[in-house]
């Protein structure tokens, strides 16, 4: 019985490409209960995003979500690193950047499809398969799953790095009845390379493999309430998420996946305009960028990055818009953010329209931002006092 699962296991990696699943590993079904220890200990030093499914159990007992498991199928999807024929970000048409994880098709459809057709081609050989798959929202931690299977190794920016795809990847996995063998985990590391940790922009990578979420650029791109200055500064032209530990990561050299065209990016959205951001209907955004993962949190957290990005390329064309913002937009924390830009930017255009705001606005987090940027303008604050 031992050679039919091994064969099955084999068979089922040569499969893999013509499934469209670029690495395939098996993982025991045995509870994570070095990564429970760490969870806890995460959740004591406040470092959680709060995005996390709460339950520690669920996120490290296969058995708590699945009668009897006997094995979990890891795979991973490679993406795209690099944009072709970017386009130009110059003085008055600036743009943002979303993050590699929402250029092309949103990856939680790819991935589901991936794995709905690794399922088929499973229960054509075994018909009493039972089979639970799970994507990035699931209860598990698809990385600890991915370690175990040996897709890759756990790197010190907490991304899973393969020999052969580098971390430009998509982890999903199945949990089955089925007692396949499991993998070894890979044995390679990162040394003593630390180039993810020193170029962290906000220092979230707080040691080896651990991460302060509520530091992490990319946590901070889809959060929907007003941020610190020093956040913001730090944050640039970013609209979603943040690549750079993977960006500077040595394993990922001159590596860049375009075998799967639904996920190659569409430069316009992946490097999309600011000032238009900024008035995007509900309609015309769900049209543009619904179909991206970057999406997911509404456009809220989007239009104000990109009010962030206008204020941090200084461009003085952008007050206009920026005023338009500030002295018509509903929602306080578009408005306090637009008056951070303005005092960035400067000019006696800027500076007037907040004087006005401040006569007018009712929200107090606003009427912070606006005295703020004002101090800014004023020069009541040396460069270093507001970092």
């Amino acid at each position: 019985m031992t050679d039919r699962w091994d064969n099955l296991k084999r068979e089922m990696k040569e499969a893999a490409r013509e499934l469209g699943i670029d690495a395939i590993g098996v993982a025991s079904a045995e509870p994570f209960t070095t990564l429970k220890q760490r969870l806890i200990r995460h959740r004591e030093l406040g470092r959680e995003s709060g995005f996390e499914e709460k339950d520690l159990d669920k996120r490290t007992d296969p058995s708590l979500l699945f009668d009897k498991p006997q094995s979990i199928i890891a795979i991973a999807v490679a993406h795209p690193s690099k944009l072709p024929d970017p386009p130009k970000s110059e003085p008055g048409a600036r743009r943002g950047i979303m993050a590699r994880t929402s250029w092309g098709q949103d990856y939680h459809s790819v991935l589901r499809n991936r794995l709905q057709r690794l399922e088929e081609w499973l229960r054509e050989r075994v018909p009493d398969l039972r089979a639970e798959s799970m994507v990035d929202t699931g209860e598990l931690s698809d990385r600890a799953v991915a370690e175990r299977a040996g897709i890759g190794w756990s790197a010190k920016n907490c991304a899973i790095i393969s020999p052969e795809l580098g971390s430009w990847i998509y982890l999903g996995e199945m949990i089955t009845n089925l007692p396949l063998p499991p993998d070894e985990p890979v044995t390679e590391g990162c040394g003593s390379c630390n180039k993810c940790i020193d170029a962290c922009p906000t220092g979230a990578l707080v040691g080896p493999g651990e991460l302060d979420a509520r530091k992490c650029v990319s946590f901070l791109t889809q959060t929907k309430e007003m941020l610190s200055d020093e956040f913001m500064r730090k944050i640039g032209n970013r609209l979603y998420g943040c690549d750079t530990c993977q960006i500077v990561c040595p394993a990922n050299k001159g590596k860049n996946w375009t075998q799967h065209p639904e996920l190659q990016p569409d430069p316009e959205l992946a490097k999309p305009l600011l000032t238009p951001l900024l008035t995007i209907g509900n309609r015309e955004f769900k049209e543009r960028f619904g179909g991206t993962s970057g999406a997911w949190r509404g456009k809220k957290p989007i239009q104000r990055n990109a009010v962030i990005a206008l204020g941090n390329f200084k461009d003085p064309s952008a007050v206009p818009d920026l005023i338009g913002v500030l002295e018509n937009d509903t929602r306080p924390v578009l408005r306090g953010t637009a008056a951070w830009a303005l005092g960035r930017i400067g000019g006696e255009q800027a500076e007037k329209a907040l004087h006005e705001a401040k006569g007018k606005e009712e929200d107090k987090e606003a009427l912070d931002a606006i005295e703020f940027a004002l101090n800014m303008l004023r020069g009541g604050m040396k460069e270093e006092e507001v970092r």
